[in-house]
């Protein structure tokens, strides 16, 4: 995979449907503008050369932006999140039939 993919930048107001039950989680990570359009990756602790990612996007809520990227459908357990191929944060912890919440945004300004 090449590092930091750069995508749409365009809004997106719609919902998120999550996969969640027993044994299944979700994570939303909650980012600063300066991500929007890049891409983080995700990987199991201890198997960080297998990754997938996702997409930072905007999503209007309450008449303001935010701006984060949604990880579902993980088995529960550890993950590390990487930017640049640089781990961004490490022993993250993803709960069966949850949605677990992280923010970046203060760590990366």
């Amino acid at each position: 995979m090449t590092p930091n993919h750069h995508h749409s930048t365009v809004a997106r107001p719609e919902h998120v449907m999550l996969d969640l039950g027993p044994g299944v989680g979700a994570l939303v990570l909650h980012t600063g503008a300066d991500l929007h359009g890049v891409e983080i990756e995700i990987s199991r602790a201890g198997s960080d050369a297998e990754r997938s990612h996702k997409q930072v996007h905007e999503r209007p809520v309450a008449g303001r932006p935010l701006y984060g990227a949604v990880f579902d459908r993980l088995p529960a357990g550890e993950y590390t999140l990487w930017l640049d191929q640089q781990p961004l944060r490490r022993h993250v912890d993803v709960a069966g039939a949850a949605v677990t919440f992280i923010s970046i945004e203060e760590e990366l300004a």
